[in-house]
């Protein structure tokens, strides 16, 4: 027992020496960065800017700064400023290699699973994050899959010792998988025949049911035995969590609107391929949508090629509120570069910043904290050399997260240097 003890005590002291040197690399900054170009994330731009972060806060944003209240003064050269990139709907820590079962962890079995937390499987040790956050990432939303209901997501930092540290919102929102109306067969290449799936309305009589007993369970003024699953779902129906509907097709949107309307729920559509052809009842129902993947091919044969490229310069036109996202994990570092190609086809390029900043923290819920540069918002903030939606002007030099400055280094760049020093190259 004594030798226990002496075991537990030493591993205890070892636990508090190793939180002790991470809290001391992880200092807050004193910095006044000039002589850059501001994007506020709100749709407004000042080109010869100046912004100050104190005490994981932004302090000063205009034209200039008091430099003399900030320890360190650094000169921008000319470099760009943006709120920190948010990325909906994805498996980052979650997964880290995609064909490797025990590697992924984002999927439960059973139908319905809104009690299910995937915030607590988030893995800030991913080598996957790094190369997220060095494109400008510093904030995801972890989105469990599978089943109808498949759980709550949280959103995190790209950086955090461990899943407690890297939490934004906890748990505020639930995610409902809408059925599909035709099965597609085949695959992108080869697209087979489609087919209606005859188990539609039985599907969405199922969803009516559990949502019933849900709302039932919560008007209850004492419950007797607790539901953990329905408990979940009191959320929902107090407005402390928000319920995202994955689903893309015009009719499909409609009809899941027309059926948890009566709830009395905050929606997001999340998905929302079809989103542009029914504009005027997307703003009459004041719905928000997340897009997926503008990078892919049109979903109907019979749409414009570059449809999916359209769609947000449309949705921006009707007035609605919306946010880019990228499924999957090591790809959405890519998601600057595909609100890129939505500028290239009308829509305006601060709208499209504002569609992975400030738009995408107003859905999710964290809009008093970050997603624009005003004072008294977190320190939460990206440096680029250029245009951080362009892939050839886009280096992102400096990062910070609640005013303390981000590593931007990565497996992929350490693999760079490596092969570059082995047959001479030059880096910068």
């Amino acid at each position: 027992m004594r030798l226990l003890g002496q075991v537990f005590f030493a591993l205890v002291i070892t636990f508090f020496c190793t939180s002790a040197t991470y809290a001391q690399s992880t200092k807050l900054e004193s910095v006044a960065i000039t002589n850059v170009t501001l994007h506020l994330g709100n749709g407004k731009v000042i080109e010869k800017g100046a912004i100050g972060i104190k005490d994981g806060k932004i302090q000063e944003v205009g034209e200039t700064v008091t430099t003399a209240n900030y320890e360190q003064n650094i000169d921008g050269q000319g470099q760009h400023v943006y709120p920190g990139l948010i990325a909906p709907n994805s498996r980052l820590g979650l997964e880290e290699v995609e064909a490797v079962r025990s590697t992924r962890d984002f999927r439960e079995v059973g139908k319905n699973n809104p009690s299910l937390r995937s915030i607590i499987a988030y893995n800030t040790d991913s080598h996957i994050t790094p190369t997220v956050r060095s494109n400008g990432i510093l904030m995801v939303q972890v989105v469990p899959e599978g089943g109808r209901i498949s759980g709550q997501s949280s959103v995190a930092y790209t950086e955090a010792f461990n899943w407690e540290d890297a939490a934004v919102a906890l748990d505020n929102c639930i995610h409902l998988h809408w059925p599909n109306r035709f099965h597609f067969t085949g695959w992108w290449a080869a697209p087979g025949p489609t087919k209606g799936n005859k188990k539609y309305e039985q599907n969405l009589e199922m969803i009516k049911v559990y949502f019933d007993a849900a709302k039932a369970y919560y008007n209850k003024e004492k419950v007797e035995e607790k539901n953990l699953k329905f408990e979940a779902m009191n959320g929902l129906f107090d407005k402390k969590k928000k319920l995202f509907i994955h689903v893309d097709d015009a009719r499909s949107i409609m009809e899941a609107v027309e059926l948890l309307e009566p709830y009395g729920m905050d929606l997001v559509i999340m998905g929302g391929a079809e989103s542009w052809m029914i504009t005027d009842f997307m703003k009459e129902k004041n719905l928000p949508v997340v897009l997926s993947n503008v990078h892919r091919l049109p979903r109907q044969i019979d749409e414009d090629i570059d449809q999916p490229y359209k769609t947000p310069a449309l949705l921006q036109e009707a007035g609605i509120l919306f946010a880019f996202s990228m499924e999957g994990s090591w790809n959405i570092r890519n998601l600057p570069f595909q609100a890129g190609q939505a500028v290239g086809y009308g829509l305006d390029a601060e709208a499209a910043i504002a569609a992975m900043t400030s738009n995408a923290a107003q859905i999710l819920g964290i809009s008093d904290r970050v997603g624009t540069l005003e004072k008294g918002k977190e320190a939460t903030i990206i440096m680029s050399k250029g245009d951080v939606m362009d892939m050839r002007t886009s280096v992102i030099t400096d990062a910070y997260i609640q005013g303390k400055k981000v590593d931007l280094d990565d497996k992929q760049k350490a693999l760079y240097r490596k092969y570059a020093k082995k047959y001479g190259l030059e880096t910068e």
